[in-house]
């Protein structure tokens, strides 16, 4: 059994509903059912009445709802307890970030930080966006640092987490330059030349923003996949090897770009790229989940650092 099936067993109770606990719970609704249907199949009874609606327990989802709170409960504790006893852990920041990021942004963030802020001791988990969040959620990691678009949004509730805009990222189209340095392919294609696609997978973050590409553009592309990963830098070696036009994140190309071995293969439509924020999450500090001293510090650091850049953007736009 896994205790984030106990969570979604009880953000069901607590809503009564499916589809409101999987947005809570930062999964699909068909993925947020099969979770449910694993705590059933591995207690060998239902807990949910899928006979009614709204949705109502079995009397044994009654009974299991108690042991389920006590269960997560102990479990939260002795990791809480166990977490405490490792002094290296409160001079230690434990981050959780999406698997470009973790090579685009992190190395150079923390670098510029040592400069300017001091040193830092870190530990970096490299994940999906999903299960990125998750960490934060459920208490695995100090901060999170994750893309976000309004209309995808991380869905963390403001009164329990702190944010902080770190920068921008565009979403465009690359392919492999030629020996005239320019791109092999250029969108739209036409449907009698179909341009190869190297997509991403259906639960990358970042195929739901290729997704809003396509799905907002004025002129049709066409695009015939041949291959998908739910990572970018595995999207980006296809696309080196001149397998096809791959949508990535600009920081991930930038050297590529330089030594014209990549290109864009968009012709610089603006229908053709979206923009998202990075942005950086932490649990508010609060009496019983008091938080690292260390983590604490750097926030305070970074929004300090945040409101100069303002008053100085401020300032400039003024002086215009």
């Amino acid at each position: 059994m896994e205790t984030k099936w106990l969570e979604d067993f009880i953000s069901l109770v607590e809503t009564n509903n499916f589809s409101r606990s999987a947005a809570l719970r930062h999964v699909t609704q068909p993925a947020f059912s099969r979770r449910i249907q694993s705590l059933e199949n591995w207690l060998g009874t239902d807990l949910i009445d899928r006979t009614s609606y709204p949705t109502r327990l079995t009397p044994a989802g009654v009974v299991f709802y108690e042991q389920a709170l006590e269960m997560l409960a102990q479990i939260n504790g002795a990791r809480d307890m166990l977490r405490s006893k490792r002094a290296a852990a409160q001079t230690s920041i434990d981050l959780a970030v999406p698997h470009t990021l973790s090579l685009t942004f992190v190395p150079k963030w923390l670098t510029a930080l040592e400069r300017d802020f001091a040193p830092i001791s870190s530990r970096l988990m490299a994940l999906n966006v999903h299960d990125a969040v998750l960490q934060l959620v459920e208490g695995g990691c100090d901060l999170l640092l994750c893309y976000h678009h309004p209309r995808q949004p991380v869905q963390l509730d403001p009164g329990r987490y702190d944010m902080l805009v770190m920068g921008r990222e565009s979403l465009r189209a690359y392919a492999r330059c030629d020996k005239n340095k320019v791109p092999e392919f250029t969108l739209p294609g036409s449907a009698k030349g179909p341009l190869p696609f190297l997509s991403y997978t259906n639960n990358a973050y970042l195929g739901r923003m290729v997704d809003l590409i396509l799905s907002d553009t004025k002129t049709q592309l066409h695009l015939d996949p041949q291959y998908e990963t739910d990572m970018a830098e595995g999207l980006k070696m296809m696309a080196l090897e001149g397998r096809g036009i791959a949508f990535l994140p600009e920081s991930a190309v930038t050297r590529e770009l330089k030594q014209k071995q990549l290109a864009r293969a968009d012709g610089g439509v603006p229908d053709w790229e979206i923009e998202m924020e990075i942005r950086l999450y932490r649990e508010r500090p609060s009496a019983q989940r008091r938080g690292k001293a260390i983590v604490e510090r750097l926030w305070e650091y970074l929004e300090h650092a945040q409101k100069s850049a303002n008053r100085k953007r401020r300032v400039a736009v003024s002086e215009r």
